[in-house]
């Protein structure tokens, strides 16, 4: 772990294309516990940028460092937008070289880019030179080999990034199987710049035990705060040594279902608001008793009124279900089999593909 992290505190709401808007980085935000929040991809292409639009991804929220994402490979229009990024106001503006999803690597971006080091490295060498703060980049391990993950992470650093935010797994992996955190500590304990965790964290107690066995630097959570606001500020309470708080009861979810369906609704207009939100009242309430009924309901909803009746047909005591934890929410291609409980209904679609936010036409 290195002496000085790149924001504090040590952990990072991760980009989730569709997912996290402005209005859900502001809600973590207001909650405390998260010391960075990045934007879904914003993708560039050769055609021109659109400056007034790429500068309109800059929302931030008070208090929390914002990280806007790009994706692309086009080493001018990228480093062209790096800069007008980082003009703009982003905190950090941070590369995608992550993303595994065959829309995405058939344009030779995203997880694409690990499998062409020469153009990796002069793209990042180009944005380095037009960022004055910081830049990082997301990678996976590797295409479908971990070997040379040091060696690509080398690459980055020598291009001039940062830190480096680290999926645990292989493009081939897409989101199945389990993250490897053995390299994760392996680039935390070689490289010379900050290394950040991401992986298979579901509960804070997933993110205290990466720190633990990896030794990195600060942790990024995607999916695992999916239905889970109060996640960071457990995190919070784990690295000041405080005990973990009890998860709220399906009546204290209901307020916070409420809660973030208004500030959605503030954002995009209740009609579009409360469409979004339908994937959000999936993953608030899976596991308790009844609520493959109740999403039922919660999927014909269509004003903020009925989402408030709809909800007040619930058990409000009832307590959060402790066969809940640690069960992946979110993306589902190529995902791992879970064996759930009987009557837990796993009905997670996958996050829309066509939710990013495309700049530059392509």
């Amino acid at each position: 772990m290195h002496a000085v992290t790149p924001f504090s505190p040590a952990t990072a709401l991760a980009p989730m294309e569709g997912v996290t808007g402005p209005e859900l980085r502001a809600r973590f935000a207001e909650r405390g516990g998260v010391g960075l929040v990045c934007t879904e991809f914003v993708r560039v292409s050769r055609a021109k940028l659109p400056a007034k639009s790429l500068k309109r991804a800059v929302v931030k929220a008070p208090g929390v460092a914002l990280s806007v994402q790009v994706m692309g490979n086009e080493i001018d229009k990228m480093a062209e937008a790096a800069g007008l990024l980082a003009e703009a106001g982003a905190d950090v503006v941070d590369l995608n070289v992550g993303c595994p999803m065959p829309r995405v690597v058939r344009k030779g971006v995203g997880a694409a880019m690990l499998k062409d080091p020469a153009l990796l490295f002069d793209l990042v060498s180009a944005m380095r030179a037009r960022v004055p703060g910081l830049l990082s980049a997301k990678v996976r391990l590797g295409w479908d080999d971990a070997s040379g993950a040091l060696e690509q992470a080398r690459l980055l650093v020598d291009a001039g990034v940062d830190f480096l935010v680290v999926h645990a797994r292989r493009r081939s992996d897409l989101y199945a199987g389990v993250a490897d955190w053995r390299v994760v500590r392996e680039l935390a304990q070689a490289l010379p710049i900050p290394v950040i965790g991401n992986g298979d964290i579901w509960e804070a107690t997933d993110a205290l035990r990466m720190m633990h066995e990896t030794g990195c630097d600060a942790v990024a959570i995607g999916r695992g705060c999916l239905g889970r606001p109060w996640l960071f500020r457990d995190l919070a309470d784990g690295f000041a040594g405080r005990p973990l708080q009890t998860p709220p009861n399906l009546g204290e979810i209901g307020e916070i279902m409420l809660e973030h369906a208004r500030l959605l609704s503030a954002w995009l207009g209740e009609d579009r608001a409360m469409r979004d939100f339908r994937r959000h009242a999936t993953w608030y309430t899976k596991g308790f008793r009844g609520s493959a009924a109740l999403r039922q309901k919660l999927m014909r909803v269509t004003t903020l009124e009925g989402l408030r009746a709809s909800l007040a047909s619930m058990d409000a005591d009832e307590p959060f279900p402790e066969h809940a934890m640690r069960v992946p929410r979110g993306k589902t291609a190529g995902r791992q089999k879970v064996t759930l409980p009987e009557g837990f209904l796993d009905d997670d679609g996958p996050l829309p593909e066509d939710a990013g936010l495309a700049v530059s036409g392509g």
